[in-house]
């Protein structure tokens, strides 16, 4: 066992699957991440052509099969993933284990619930995770800034949506007094929906004020819309500027599974494992 096997806690089996599942600096570590790819878009694939009608009805058996089998492999690579860290439970309920693990249970909960399979398509979110793969590290920190700026901001961008929710809230209520039943908005909760369709500027166009004074409200509402629309846009912008001065590795601690770390970390920011 050399230092960093005895720095992580794992044995040297578990220490050498964590090289390859979690990491990309070697060759086992790329194929890995290589197969795992392909194995994912296979697998959504696989179910979006199961929703197809005529493609399901000739072949439903077939695809059938095909996404169990991906089913228990990604079940089996999923408890590999917790035998090969420190802190199994910390991975388990981390961004990418909740993802790892919401790839397999519609599958299984499909035999409790007819075509929740479908949503199987979720997996596909674990593409992200494989920016690594072919060393595109300016992809990898890339991602690794935008998260982190999410991140620093998620306060702000709360208050924003409070303060958006606010607004619905009020107006929708204002234009059901103003336009009433007689013109479609036939409760609060129907002209809240109408309120937040008009102040994102989508229109659907499925409920529209008839009075003039509906009207000019409606008119002040998508005015507003366009003048906060970029407010969050700003937020996060600032956010990302700031996290792109920090230089960070791609690393993933095999205690703690922490990703983000300083590029000259030796130890987890987090757990203070060795890297």
């Amino acid at each position: 066992m050399d230092e960093a096997e005895k720095g992580n806690g794992l044995s040297p089996r578990n220490s050498r699957l964590h090289e390859i599942i979690f990491e990309a600096e070697t060759p086992a570590g790329k194929l890995y991440d290589i197969a795992l790819i392909l194995c994912i878009t296979v697998s959504v694939i696989v179910v979006m052509l199961d929703s197809v009608g005529p493609i399901r009805d000739r072949h439903g058996p077939l695809l059938y099969g095909i996404e169990w089998f991906f089913t228990l492999l990604f079940t089996a690579e999923y408890v590999i993933r917790l035998r090969c860290v420190g802190r199994p439970l910390r991975y388990a309920t981390s961004f990418f284990g909740i993802v790892d693990l919401l790839g397999v249970i519609p599958t299984y909960l499909s035999l409790l619930v007819a075509g929740t399979h479908y949503l199987s398509a979720i997996r596909f979110l674990r593409v992200l995770r494989t920016f690594r793969v072919l060393k595109l590290s300016s992809y990898q920190d890339e991602s690794q800034i935008l998260w982190q700026g999410m991140k620093a901001s998620h306060r702000r961008i709360t208050v924003f949506l409070f303060t958006v929710l606010t607004l619905v809230v009020v107006l929708g209520s204002l234009m059901y007094v103003i336009e009433g039943a007689e013109n479609g908005f036939t409760s609060i909760p129907r002209s809240i929906y109408w309120a937040i369709v008009t102040l994102t500027t989508v229109g659907f166009g499925d409920i529209t004020p008839k009075s003039a004074v509906g009207q000019a409200l409606a008119a002040v509402i998508m005015i507003l819309g366009y003048s906060i629309i970029v407010v969050p846009a700003g937020i996060v912008s600032v956010a990302v500027a700031d996290a792109a001065r920090e230089r960070r590795n791609t690393q993933t601690c095999p205690e703690c599974s922490a990703e983000g770390h300083d590029a000259d970390a030796v130890h987890c920011k987090y757990c203070g494992k060795r890297l």
